[in-house]
């Protein structure tokens, strides 16, 4: 392992801290917890509160979307490992602001029992919760069992559109549907080339060759759908999106927001080469690119690899995917 870390175990803890020092008008630890932080700034009275939460080690993804437009708060795990309920359920207290909690969290075994278990401790103090898992990965299931799906850099949208919904002061049966909706209409499909190493760990999460690598690995190493020689990338991305538009499906005449995201070890350079195809894949198709986000916004360490995600719009999604929005990781304007 080479990294640039102080202690393994201190890795998570000392990550936060150094985020919260760093954006200190942005985001504030609860009872001074590096597990709970949530937006600096003042609640909004009768704003529904969006809570979200996992493992560290996929930034921006989680706290990163924490911010006006977007997340309230967030429960912070050690590396890929599910927070606790209890420091769940003191973020559900610190932003709940009279119109209750929606949690919202990718599809992740640990994760669904600790956000079941604080919707439980919620219910006691008459906080009401709902709860929308984002389930965007295809490759983790089979079509007909999308509610089996992993979460990946779908959670992107569900934050940016379920947080402007929130802003707009929509209720929580409303911000709730909107939430569930995005999903329904989201599909997301990556690949990797290498491992990524968990500092308390010290070794390779699995073991991959040099002239290989494997579509549809999820953002913690599960095994994805195919291990191959390595391809072009207008071959990867012709056969990821592909599988993408046929899944939900995406037709001639849709438009989409589309995500080409980074998983922490890959050049911007090679995130445009495949946007470059998706791009033309989908002009081919008919299907029309409302809004493009290109980055890391939702890794693995230092993973190399990369992950396309389509938002299938209409007016209203579309309305609420170009709402303005702000965190220290991620800005709208416009």
């Amino acid at each position: 392992m080479k990294k640039l870390i102080n202690k393994p175990e201190d890795f998570a803890r000392e990550t936060v801290e150094g985020i919260v020092l760093a954006h200190p008008e942005s985001l504030k630890m609860v009872n001074g917890s590096f597990h709970c932080l949530v937006r600096a700034d003042e609640k909004k009275a009768g704003k529904v509160a969006i809570a979200t939460g996992g493992g560290s080690g996929h930034l921006p993804v989680f706290l990163g979307y924490v911010g006006y437009g977007l997340a309230d708060g967030v429960t912070v795990g050690n590396v890929f490992a599910s927070p606790s309920a209890e420091a769940m359920h003191e973020v559900d207290k610190a932003i709940h602001a009279g119109a209750g909690v929606l949690h919202l969290y990718g599809r992740y075994g640990g994760d669904i029992m600790n956000f079941g278990m604080a919707a439980d401790l919620a219910e006691m103090e008459d906080i009401e919760v709902t709860e929308v898992l984002v389930t965007d990965d295809v490759a983790s299931a089979p079509k007909g069992k999308e509610d089996k799906r992993r979460g990946v850099a779908g959670l992107v949208f569900a934050y940016k559109v379920a947080g402007a919904a929130a802003e707009k002061m929509l209720s929580l049966a409303e911000v709730t549907r909107i939430a569930q909706k995005t999903v329904d209409h989201t599909r997301t499909m990556g690949v990797a080339l290498t491992p990524c190493i968990v500092p308390e760990a010290g070794k390779a999460t699995f073991s991959i060759q040099e002239d290989e690598m494997e579509i549809g690995m999820g953002i913690h190493g599960e095994p994805g759908i195919n291990r191959t020689k390595l391809q072009s990338i207008d071959d990867v991305v012709t056969e990821i999106l592909n599988k993408i538009i046929e899944d939900l499906p995406y037709t001639s005449g849709d438009e989409v927001a589309i995500l080409v995201n980074g998983l922490g070890g890959t050049p911007k350079e090679e995130l445009y080469l495949a946007y470059r195809k998706a791009q033309q894949i989908l002009t081919e198709k008919g299907i029309k690119i409302h809004r493009k986000y290109i980055g890391e916004y939702a890794t693995s360490l230092e993973m190399a690899g990369m992950s396309i995600s389509l938002l299938k719009l209409d007016n209203e999604l579309k309305e609420l995917v170009d709402a303005p929005c702000y965190s220290p990781f991620f800005e709208q304007t416009r």
